[in-house]
């Protein structure tokens, strides 16, 4: 009876011992889980590379942070991290130049500039145009190309949607925001090159991280596209590239992010960007240059 007795202690005590082993172990993976900080990044196509580039090294060094990029437009990356949809939101404008309000509620990170050119099918016999004649083609005073120095190809333009950062910064330095003609309209700089590539006597725009060799890049007054003539200024379309997120809501592990996408100068270089710190120019929400 007392052999028995003990027996039954003894598993009750196995028992209790496994219950308590499995709350433990319930209690370190919920603890685990709760750990890991999901942030989704989503906005600028100008900027998406550089951010996709950085991701899958940063992960694997720091495990307990799950980052997801996405596209979408700077308008669309600045109002749902304004509202914590997201939180990362990446544009190619200030915020201010977006919406006054909404950039109460936001605090920006400037990581990089990047400059934008005019694109056009590789098939075009120009390497370049006046900016009168750039506002010619888009305003649709022009819609040939011989009347420009090309063959006798009609102009067919591909804009990007309302609300693209790339659009904005295009229309505002290289338009001077001349009206521009109704044509068809892209969500994405991926799109944008691809359809520009088809499609023959297409002119279009980008940002010099999404230019391919699959289309041409034109010279504006005969000033190349280049990184060193942004850092100068001599090639004016050009802007800020920004990250930012929710003002009271912003994280360690956010900002541990976007160091390191700022940090990396030679993945900056090599996507076609520059580091902020190798510009000659500075330039204010409202365009100035100092």
């Amino acid at each position: 009876m007392k052999k028995t007795l003990l027996v039954t202690v003894a598993a009750v005590s196995l028992l209790a011992l496994a219950a308590c082993g499995q709350k433990s172990s319930d209690a370190t993976g919920k603890s685990s889980e709760a750990k890991t900080e999901k942030i989704t990044v989503a906005g600028s196509t100008a900027l998406q590379p550089l951010v996709e580039a950085n991701v899958e090294g940063f992960t694997q060094e720091n495990t307990n942070l799950q980052i997801t990029v996405q596209g979408g437009g700077s308008g669309l990356g600045l109002s749902q991290v304004s509202t914590g949809a997201i939180q990362i939101g990446n544009s190619d404008l200030f915020a201010e130049e977006k919406n006054k309000d909404l950039a109460t509620k936001v605090k920006d990170h400037k990581v990089a500039v990047v400059g934008f050119a005019p694109i056009v099918n590789k098939d075009i016999k120009t390497d370049g145009l006046t900016t009168a004649q750039l506002k010619d083609i888009f305003s649709g005073k022009v819609t040939n190309w011989k009347e420009v120095g090309g063959q006798d190809q009609k102009i067919t333009i591909i804009n990007r949607a309302e609300g693209s950062g790339t659009r904005f910064n295009f229309e505002k330095y290289g338009l001077d925001n001349t009206q521009v003609v109704k044509a068809s309209e892209q969500d994405s700089s991926g799109a944008v090159v691809q359809m520009v590539s088809q499609t023959p006597g297409a002119i279009s725009y980008v940002a010099f991280s999404n230019i391919k060799d699959t289309v041409k890049a034109l010279e504006i007054d005969k000033v190349k596209p280049t990184e060193k003539n942004v850092a100068t200024n001599d090639w004016k379309i050009w802007s800020y590239e920004h990250m930012y997120t929710q003002k009271e809501n912003t994280t360690e592990g956010q900002e541990k992010f976007i160091k390191a996408v700022t940090s990396n100068k030679k993945l900056l270089e090599k996507l076609g960007y520059l580091a902020i710190d190798d510009m000659k120019v500075s330039r204010d929400q409202d365009g100035k240059v100092k």
